[in-house]
């Protein structure tokens, strides 16, 4: 009978299979993707006399297999397996459903079957998730033929399709790096600290080589989704020949179809390889070694620190504010103590010349601090000096004010030192960039290159070229996710910048709340699904939620906190990472080892952040 046999390995921190001993077929839940149960999925090859049906059901099964899609063409004809391209793509239904059986005879030489469902996502030719919003329901059409007196399966729709649980227990997600592209508003950009690495997720198998795959994908180019902010340093051509990692952790590459006698564009291909193969190897890849025609060179978590993933970010631990609620002064926060006010006006009380402020957002290299007034009406840029004793000029004024859910707000900073708000006046509503103290409205489009309306908070990436949105739709309650691109272009004198190809995130959640930054391409949200009570998520750019990380409100913190904060950074490369941060009724919670546990301080906080 045509299926599949699954052996499994459940062990903390075991990742081989044995290579002896019995094999026991078990069920898989959805669960089952989690790290600490690892799975080998064999193929079983189409039974003598198999019906069309059973055959299906078999291809279906062993396009899950770990070995490839070797088992899976023996389901086809011999035209249709030389034809198959598996690596077209991946339709990811929330269930698969193969129509009624219909009766087949001895005389039949041609037979029909249809596997439906609703789409859930797609994963293209490069490997990129996308979610499929609305209602969209998929047919999808088998024909069946003889041949040599057996049937096989003679037309079918290009790619793979797996349900929903398949394509979890069988792919993981992924990062590979690509270099932020230049930006002509910015004067030597591309040639020095604005090069970064930014996040590109990927699905692959979780058991199936998974350092060559990720490198084949990275010498690929990027998604289609990231491409236009982005550039790579492989050439067109580049193939992957050999990848080893050995006993001291050195991961070994021979590339070839590209010369390496060039040393820096050795070096900034071996750069992008190392924190690829570093996002699979949690760890425990050190260094990189890169090879190939006319050179070689290494790369390694101690080198070229400044285009790092994250690196804008900055690369030690970035500090905590917060703001006292009895007199709104801005405090550098400390464990075990109230810590000490930033210097300049925003740390003395509003009484002494300070107005009544309400959102702080401190730059990321902790120099300069944007302030809203606390009816939304003004944004402050001013510096945490010293020498400042009084507040400047606003550098931005909304026509609204007072309005609870009007004028100004969200005000974040990206790692280049530009500042970003939203103003949510109801006749002229619009994002602003200040860059250099000038203001620059930004046009929000989504993929089909449509406006997006209603956009109510942002919070933008270190590297600059991605930005998260909550937004508010005509005539909806409650509001969403969106990740947007932001392309910059222009000269330095006359800068223009625009958000491009924003994409649903999340699809699930009803109502955001509160968002921020974590990792090169992961968002923690605060928000709810219908019907459901206010959670922590854990959402990537390409919109899925992980399933891997599960944050409850519970466990210490209220069911309702304002605002969430956490640490855009690599957590694995830390030995401790950053916690998250919570504010509920004033009082501010950590997340230690899962568990939320009240800050140790001396004042009620209105706010507690880091820095971005």
């Amino acid at each position: 009978m045509a299926g599949v046999v699954l052996g499994a390995l459940v062990a903390s921190g075991c990742a081989a299979m044995p290579d002896s001993g019995g094999i026991t077929k078990v069920e898989l839940s959805q669960g089952s993707a989690d790290k600490n149960l690892q799975a080998r999925v064999f193929p079983v090859a189409p039974a003598k006399g198999a019906k069309p049906r059973e055959l299906l059901t078999g291809f279906l099964d062993a396009v899950t297999a770990d070995e490839g899609y070797e088992t899976a063409r023996k389901y086809l004809t011999e035209h249709a397996a030389a034809t198959w391209n598996p690596d077209a793509g991946i339709l990811v239904l929330s269930a698969t459903q193969i129509a009624p059986d219909q009766v087949v005879t001895d005389k039949d030489t041609e037979y029909s079957e249809t596997v439906s469902g609703q789409l859930v996502a797609t994963v293209d030719e490069k490997r990129s998730y996308l979610l499929v919003s609305g209602q969209n329901n998929k047919v999808l059409d088998f024909t069946f033929t003889r041949e040599d007196g057996e049937w096989r399966i003679a037309k079918l729709p290009a790619g793979v399709i797996m349900n929903e649980t398949n394509f979890r227990n069988s792919f993981r997600q992924v990062e590979r790096f690509f270099y932020t592209a230049p930006d002509p508003s910015v004067p030597g950009s591309g040639s020095g600290g604005q090069d970064v690495l930014v996040a590109d997720p990927i699905y692959l198998r979780r058991r199936t080589d998974p350092l060559t795959a990720a490198a084949n994908a990275l010498v690929a180019g990027p998604s289609h989704w990231l491409a236009p902010v982005v550039r790579t340093a492989f050439p067109s051509g580049t193939t992957v020949d050999k990848v080893a990692i050995d006993d001291s952790r050195i991961a070994h590459v021979q590339l070839g179809g590209t010369d390496l006698g060039d040393a820096a564009a050795c070096r900034r291909m071996a750069t992008q390889l190392y924190y690829t193969f570093a996002d699979q190897g949690k760890g425990q890849v050190d260094r990189l070694e890169l090879k190939g025609q006319g050179g070689s060179c290494t790369a390694s978590r101690s080198d070229d620190q400044a285009v790092g993933p994250g690196a804008l970010a900055g690369r030690v631990p970035p500090q905590q504010y917060y703001q006292r609620a009895d007199n709104g002064a801005l405090m550098v926060a400390e464990e075990g103590r109230s810590g000490d006010p930033v210097p300049g006006v925003l740390g003395k009380p509003h009484a002494n010349g300070v107005p009544q402020l309400g959102t702080v957002a401190v730059s990321r290299d902790g120099s300069q601090a944007a302030a809203l007034s606390d009816d939304g009406h003004q944004l402050y840029s001013v510096p945490l000096a010293a020498g400042t004793v009084a507040m400047p000029e606003p550098v931005l004024s909304s026509p609204v004010k007072g309005a609870k859910d009007d004028g100004l707000a969200s005000p974040t900073w990206d790692g280049r030192g530009d500042l970003w708000v939203v103003d949510r006046d109801p006749q002229a509503p619009r994002v602003v960039m200040v860059r250099g103290g000038r203001t620059y409205t930004v046009p929000v489009s989504d993929l089909r290159g449509q406006p997006v309306q209603g956009v109510q908070a942002v919070k933008v990436s270190s590297d600059g070229a991605r930005i998260a949105l909550v937004v508010k739709s005509p005539g909806v309650t409650g509001s969403s996710l969106m990740f947007g691109l932001v392309e910059h272009d222009g000269t330095p004198g006359a800068p223009t910048v625009r958000i491009t190809n924003a994409r649903p995130g999340a699809l699930s959640l009803t109502d955001v709340t509160s968002v921020s930054w974590t990792e090169a391409d992961q968002l923690l949200v605060l928000g709810k699904e219908a019907d459901r009570p206010q959670q922590l998520y854990y959402i990537s750019t390409d919109g899925s939620q992980s399933t891997d990380s599960q944050l409850q409100t519970g466990n210490g913190l209220p069911s309702s906190p304002q605002s969430i904060s956490a640490a855009e950074s690599r957590g694995y490369l830390l030995a401790q990472p950053w916690p998250v941060l919570a504010v509920a009724g004033g009082t501010v919670y950590r997340l230690v080892n899962n568990q939320w546990r009240e800050a140790q301080l001396v004042d009620k906080a209105r706010s507690y952040f880091y820095v971005g």
